[in-house]
């Protein structure tokens, strides 16, 4: 069977006429150029040239063959065109679907997705902004490539998590607010004192409340919420005190909030979740390291 390597030879010394310009051209020996011909003759049981006072003279079956291995040639050359343009984001999936918490929709994904789309302008990305329980369906059913959530216990064996993150529980507070002058804050502290809190029901909530319960605290709760970016903006307005993981609190270190930490003390871990034996694709790779890029930037 010919290889790529005694096509371009066929083709070369139909072009130059001798082994020397095709060895000049190829970059290779006359030696090399004279042993792919001769490979290339016996591998097919033709002959391809002969000999007319120092030049190769192709018969008709070589000018037949070489139209043929021109087509070849094209269609590698067309094959590794494409593979560069693969690793390069020029070419690629039409969409790469990701899946993130909705704090994370107006200070963590723009700035994650500008250099992604210059260095993939030929990809269409799509965002999913949904709560970890959704966003684990969403990979597990392969609707999203991949998704970043907090982890909150048992993952599926069609998950799997990759830890990006971790956080710390910390009261966010408006910069005024007399607990502001506090090094740590305790369920003690925030007798009486509004609260907005994220949604019942939620594993994270389940643990903050308990912790109020222990401390023999009853809550004060002004504000029910359901993102983290609503936490903090109504703190921002003067409207209470919110207790969120830290990691979710730098978003909005922008807004006129502090932080304390949260006794006691809790940690938060987050990951990347994809679907079990499902390979991602170069560009929804590049995503994924463009999010824990902005991750790292994010939490400096």
């Amino acid at each position: 069977m010919p290889n790529f390597r005694q096509l371009e030879v066929l083709r070369t010394l139909l072009a130059t006429g001798s082994t020397v310009a095709a060895a000049k051209t190829m970059g290779l020996s006359q030696s090399g150029v004279s042993r792919l011909l001769q490979q290339l003759e016996a591998d097919l049981s033709l002959t391809l040239f002969v000999r007319d006072k120092g030049r190769l003279v192709p018969t008709p079956e070589a000018r037949i063959l070489a139209r043929d291995a021109e087509h070849v040639l094209l269609g590698l050359d067309r094959f590794s065109s494409l593979a560069t343009d693969l690793r390069s984001g020029a070419a690629g999936p039409e969409v790469v679907r990701i899946g993130l918490p909705a704090s994370m929709w107006e200070n963590f994904a723009p700035p994650m997705l500008v250099e992604y789309a210059r260095d993939f302008p030929g990809v269409r990305i799509e965002t999913f902004f949904e709560t970890t329980t959704t966003i684990k369906r969403l990979v597990e059913e392969r609707v999203i490539d991949f998704g970043f959530l907090r982890n909150e216990g048992e993952i599926s064996a069609g998950i799997v998590l990759q830890r990006v993150a971790t956080g710390f529980s910390v009261c966010v507070i408006h910069k005024d607010h007399p607990l502001a002058a506090l090094n740590e804050i305790g369920p003690k502290d925030l007798r009486n004192i509004p609260l907005i809190l994220i949604g019942r029901q939620r594993p994270a909530r389940i643990l903050l409340d308990q912790t109020f319960t222990r401390a023999g605290v009853r809550q004060n709760v002004k504000i029910e919420t359901h993102t983290n970016s609503s936490a903090c903006a109504y703190v921002a307005h003067g409207l209470g005190i919110s207790i969120l993981s830290s990691f979710f609190a730098n978003l909005y270190r922008h807004l006129p909030v502090v932080q304390r930490p949260y006794v006691p003390k809790s940690t938060q871990e987050f990951g990347l979740a994809t679907a079990a034996g499902a390979p991602l694709s170069l560009a929804a790779q590049a995503l994924m390291e463009a999010l824990k890029r902005q991750i790292a930037q994010s939490q400096l």
